[in-house]
């Protein structure tokens, strides 16, 4: 087997890292946000119009934005043949993880069957805490390089069939796919995660939002600003961006006020954190998680089940 390696990697400040190790090979760089709005199966120009439409509306970035810094990227990937193996590098959360499933199914759609392996966050012996790859020094990424998981063809199967089940429009199908046993150690849980998004049946708010809510009630947060900051430290596995998790917090405005210099629940954001009233026709919106409308589904939190409408 050659030695000439392509290394897909989500985002800009990994990438700066990866230039630091200086590992031999070309380097992919993956900036799209899959976790939100519409995605099609196939990565192909419907794709890139779909994406292209919610983003200019969603988050105001221009199509010619998005040509030069997503599609300009993924075309590269039309050369894939002529790598002996590919190494992707990919955080443990939702964010990444949706990504991640996109990336393998551009490989396979080029009909890459060379190795591919996979660098992800994780505690590693002689390492003193969990961080994300981001967060990593150098010698800790090398070390993270080096003890790379080799990815099986039942592990690739396994990510496209989750990547098209995610661009279906029925998630009751991804529920069974918690309990596979694969070598993404984090997928189980994004998935979980993502099932969790769903409104809950009892009160219309999902449990990214609930947290949101917790944070209010127990910390002195004094601005929407410092309340960014607490949401984005404590999300757990959503791995949400600053654009991303301020969309969410203006969306959740009708349950805060400021009281003398501090956030404060308003009587909504209590019913709501009590459970005593359901806010679903409230919050009802058109957005999309890969091929299901939010607001399509109901989450019920006791049987973990997804209900459809």
């Amino acid at each position: 087997m050659g030695n000439k390696t392509l290394h897909i990697v989500n985002g800009d400040s990994l990438t700066e890292q990866m230039q630091e190790l200086n590992l031999p090979g070309e380097l992919v760089v993956w900036r799209e946000l899959l976790c939100e709005g519409p995605t099609l199966q196939k990565i192909d120009t419907d794709f890139f119009k779909l994406r292209k439409k919610f983003l200019r509306k969603t988050y105001n970035i221009s199509s010619e934005n998005y040509e030069e810094r997503f599609i300009a990227e993924v075309k590269k990937l039309k050369a894939v043949k002529d790598y002996d193996n590919v190494v992707l590098w990919f955080e443990f959360d939702l964010f990444c993880h949706i990504n991640m499933l996109a990336a393998i199914r551009c490989i396979s759609e080029k009909k890459h069957d060379a190795p591919i392996s996979l660098v992800c966050s994780k505690k590693l012996e002689g390492e003193k805490e969990f961080l994300p790859l981001s967060q990593l020094s150098i010698k800790e990424l090398q070390n993270h390089y080096e003890n790379r998981i080799e990815l099986n063809t039942e592990d690739i199967e396994v990510a496209l069939l989750i990547w098209e089940l995610y661009c279906g429009n029925n998630p009751l199908k991804l529920k069974p796919q918690i309990k596979v046993v694969t070598n993404f150690e984090y997928l189980s849980s994004c998935i979980r995660a993502h099932i969790e998004r769903f409104p809950n049946s009892i009160t219309g708010i999902n449990t990214l939002e609930k947290n949101i809510l917790r944070l209010i009630e127990s910390h002195e947060i004094k601005s929407q600003n410092h309340l960014l900051g607490y949401a984005l430290q404590y999300q757990g596995y959503y791995g949400y961006s600053d654009t991303q998790m301020e969309r969410l917090l203006n969306k959740l405005s009708i349950f805060f006020q400021v009281n003398e210099d501090r956030l404060a629940l308003s009587e909504n954001g209590q019913l709501a954190l009590e459970g005593k009233k359901n806010f679903y026709r409230d919050l009802k919106n058109e957005d999309c998680f890969g091929g299901t409308k939010m607001y399509d589904f109901l989450y019920e939190s006791e049987s973990h089940k997804l209900l459809k409408l």
